[in-house]
């Protein structure tokens, strides 16, 4: 059996992306790719509705407050790891330090993640299509991945450095590497359960509020919560 991990999955769906740039007619710039983002778009909300979506109500109507909790805490530990490393890569020195100490008091006194015992310190988030925007490189054609939905040119990318050396990444075992990824995705899905009932009773055009609120919370935590004004033509 050939060990396929979920980066080469991301790998070979960019590689067939690039084979659709003829893709014409699209409306926003930052969207070429925008009618056959329309079709995964469409593919990820019928698998969602379909089956994520019950199974994450189901989780969150059936596990206990405090197991929840408890998940919570071992997903965000272990992502607090590549946080870590993608602050020293941003020169972030001083949040490296803390995000490190986070993830040593967690996984130790905090039994593996299970109870943030550094509660104390702040939480923060950063990844590789992160450390790249710090360095200067942009977005790149913004793009909708097969079962994981909105990303872009460099955020996949991104994705695709992270998860190689990350925690998660490096368990031998496949099929406990998938029943992780596996249980994090369900568990992130319940999360957004409620803020989805606003987003449906609001939103014209599902697709494009999705894509544009994506791309500004990217560009905002790139830029730490304080992105450059954008230049207009008519600005003097």
């Amino acid at each position: 059996m050939s060990r396929i991990r979920p980066p080469l999955l991301i790998s070979a769906q960019l590689i067939f992306l690039q084979l659709l740039t003829g893709c014409a007619g699209a409306r926003n710039p930052s969207d070429p790719f925008e009618p056959f983002n329309r079709s995964v778009y469409l593919i990820n909300d019928t698998m969602d509705k379909a089956v994520v979506k019950p199974v994450a109500q189901a989780y969150d109507d059936l596990m206990p407050v405090p197991a929840k909790i408890m998940a919570g805490n071992f997903i965000s530990n272990l992502d607090d790891a590549v946080v870590t490393a993608n602050d020293l890569l941003q020169f972030k020195f001083a949040q490296a330090a803390s995000d490190g100490s986070r993830f040593i008091f967690n996984s130790t006194f905090g039994v593996f993640g299970l109870l943030n015992v550094a509660s104390g310190l702040e939480k923060h988030h950063e990844d590789f299509g992160q450390t790249l925007g710090f360095w200067g490189i942009g977005n790149g054609p913004y793009l909708v991945l097969p079962f994981l939905g909105p990303s872009t040119v460099r955020d996949a990318t991104g994705l695709y450095v992270d998860t190689g050396p990350s925690v998660p990444g490096q368990v031998e075992h496949i099929p406990t590497r998938n029943q992780y990824y596996l249980a994090s995705g369900i568990h992130r899905r319940s999360t957004v359960l409620d803020q989805e009932k606003v987003l449906d009773e609001a939103v014209i055009d599902r697709y494009e509020f999705i894509r544009d609120t994506y791309l500004l919370h990217r560009r905002n935590l790139v830029y730490d919560g304080n992105p450059p004004r954008k230049r207009y033509d008519d600005d003097e």
